[in-house]
């Protein structure tokens, strides 16, 4: 049972403007991930994000919302908050920049998930680890005690012994956007 968290409350601090409600084939950036999210098969989907874009976007009914309040908290703050709802014995964390994956790409993962059971999983693009990635629940503790804006990457670079990098298919799919140059290059 996976418990899916797209985190859309970040600052776009980088960007200079808000990322997610920028236009990609039609829609904004966020609307896309938002989709994804219900397209995947996992067993529970939440969505972190803020009142102001939540009223720019659909969503479907299997979708719970939270609102992060304090977004300045940092990562840490939307990793609380999807933790804490979430009741899956995995959890999948997506970032809502990240508007080219494909539902695919999202079972790639859920593969490696299922056969490496205790394991963190993450894909591996130019041979770095990326988002989106799975933990187990029994890292929900480590989870919850992250602070500021550290995100789960620091509990992966603790625990080497209990992850697993996939290879991915269409490594290009995994892009984020940060800056301007990214979006310009999707």
């Amino acid at each position: 049972m996976l418990s899916a968290i797209l985190f859309a409350a970040g600052l776009s601090e980088r960007m200079g403007k808000d990322k997610l409600m920028l236009d990609f084939d039609g829609k904004p950036i966020l609307q896309h991930s938002v989709d994804l999210l219900h397209e995947i098969p996992v067993f529970q989907r939440i969505l972190i994000t803020t009142e102001v874009r939540l009223k720019q976007i659909n969503i479907q009914n299997n979708i719970q919302v939270i609102i992060n309040h304090q977004p300045a908290k940092g990562k840490s703050e939307s990793i609380r908050l999807g933790v804490e709802a979430a009741n899956g014995t995995h959890f999948l964390f997506l970032q809502a920049d990240q508007p080219k994956l494909k539902r695919s790409d999202i079972v790639s993962l859920l593969d490696a998930a299922a056969i490496n059971k205790d394991k963190i999983i993450y894909p591996i693009v130019n041979n770095e680890p990326c988002s989106p990635t799975i933990f187990p629940v029994k890292f929900r503790s480590e989870l919850l005690s992250l602070s500021g804006d550290t995100g789960g990457s620091v509990i992966r670079e603790a625990n080497k012994e209990y992850c697993f990098g996939a290879e991915m298919i269409n490594p290009a799919n995994f892009s984020d956007i940060n800056t301007i140059e990214d979006y310009s290059g999707i």
